[in-house]
């Protein structure tokens, strides 16, 4: 007679991944690679920029805040797009307005590069890329979730690894009107092919029994003992107080180099050293949030955020910046994608797909900030020492909002997440 199943195989959940999941991953990583290289071209030009604008470092900086900005506000109506008409269609569609918006920003006036970066680059480009492809990919992943946010999330640093230096030879060679139109053409080629070819619908989600784990958070309930959208700001109030002291470095550091009488060369080489430690270390937080959830995982890297932003104000010669900038970039990593996990973690799933947009236009509104906040206060004050500063008093902010999340946290029932996971 056959033997009967055992509970503990009947009870055995089911993986919604599978090797197309890391295909889908990796994918979105070379998508997002190539769509956030676009607004770095006004981060290596900036004084070239400048100069040809007027000399305020604004006038760029703005564009690249701009960038970011839009993004972050169209990526809610995008999330709500991409769900009907499939992410596909929104990644293509971005890159296509990525490549216009840069076309317009070559011409050269203030409005143009502001309108281009905000508006096309920002508004209709990446806001098409990034916040849908955050919902589509957590829909691929169930056991490793945090791993596979955290490395579609580092396609931001590998632009950042990779783009300066190029964009730095180029601008040289050709200027950066070409180098933005040139760059134009080949991004939104390469993402529209990626997408067409990979990009596919995501699988069902197997259905789990009201009130298990795998069911996820009930609709409605008490997120963290608190109401659901008084949870849901905190989170998004401290997504933006993290990244504004995140964009301080990203977007001048090279700039500062210059200032300090270090060539742009190895300024852009030393940005390639942050966010190529970013990248690494980015992928070891997300086998921490895995293991330890999102929302301890976000108060540990706004910890190491706060420390190593000191060091850009305690250091001035060549070897200690390189030190300093991998520093910040082995602390700050782990937290875009720590505050997606967070949201599928304390959230229902059915949720995601606004909510998930919801945060992403937080931090990325604070990005946007951050980055126009540095220049504005050079401007004004005429170094960089006092926006860095300003940056981490934003920062000691946010540590305090995700620790009282925390405390939250250990103080109510554990939080229901996939068992999966």
């Amino acid at each position: 007679m056959p033997e009967a199943p055992g509970p503990a195989r009947t009870a055995m959940p089911v993986s919604v991944e599978s090797r197309a999941s890391w295909i889908v991953a990796v994918t979105v990583l070379f998508v997002i690679a190539i769509a956030y290289g676009g607004p770095l071209i006004a981060v290596v030009g900036l004084r070239e920029i400048a100069e040809e604008m007027g000399g305020a470092r604004s006038v760029p900086g703005l564009a690249f805040s701009l960038a970011w900005l839009g993004s972050a506000v169209g990526g809610i109506a995008m999330g709500r797009i991409a769900e009907r008409i499939g992410v596909r269609w929104t990644v293509a569609f971005g890159a296509c307005m990525i490549g216009l918006g840069l076309a317009i920003s070559a011409g050269g006036e203030p409005w143009q590069l502001w309108v281009g970066h905000g508006l096309f680059m920002g508004l209709l480009g990446n806001a098409g890329i990034n916040a849908p492809l955050y919902v589509y990919v957590s829909c691929w992943f169930d056991r490793r979730r945090g791993t596979a946010l955290a490395l579609i999330s580092s396609g931001q640093y590998v632009a950042g690894a990779v783009w300066p230096s190029v964009f730095e030879r180029t601008i040289g060679a050709w200027g950066w009107r070409a180098t933005m139109l040139a760059f134009a053409v080949a991004g939104a080629i390469a993402i529209v092919a990626l997408a067409m070819l990979v990009l596919r619908p995501p699988p069902e989600a197997p259905r789990a029994l009201p009130g298990s784990p795998a069911a996820g958070p009930a609709p409605g309930a008490r997120v963290l003992g608190l109401r659901p959208n008084v949870a849901m700001a905190a989170l998004a109030i401290a997504g933006f107080l993290c990244c504004v002291p995140m964009a301080m470095p990203q977007g001048h550091l090279i700039a500062f180099c210059g200032d300090l009488g270090i060539p742009g060369a190895r300024g852009a080489a030393m940005l390639s050293v942050l966010l190529v430690c970013a990248f690494i270390s980015r992928q070891i937080w997300g086998w921490v949030s895995d293991r330890f959830g999102g929302l301890n995982t976000l108060l540990a890297g706004s910890i190491c955020q706060a420390v190593a932003m000191v060091g850009f104000l305690v250091t001035e010669d060549e070897a200690g910046l390189f030190l300093v900038s991998a520093v910040f970039g082995l602390g700050f990593s782990g937290l875009i994608p720590a505050y997606v996990l967070t949201v599928r973690e304390i959230f229902p799933a059915s949720e995601a797909s606004w909510r998930i947009p919801v945060v992403l236009l937080f931090t990325g509104s604070g990005m946007a900030f951050g980055g126009w906040l540095a220049a504005a206060i050079y401007d004004h004050a005429g170094f960089y020492g006092a926006a860095f500063g300003a940056g981490i008093g934003l920062n000691v902010v946010n540590t305090a909002i995700l620790a009282f999340l925390v405390f939250q946290s250990r103080s109510r029932p554990p939080l229901l997440v996939p068992a999966a996971a």
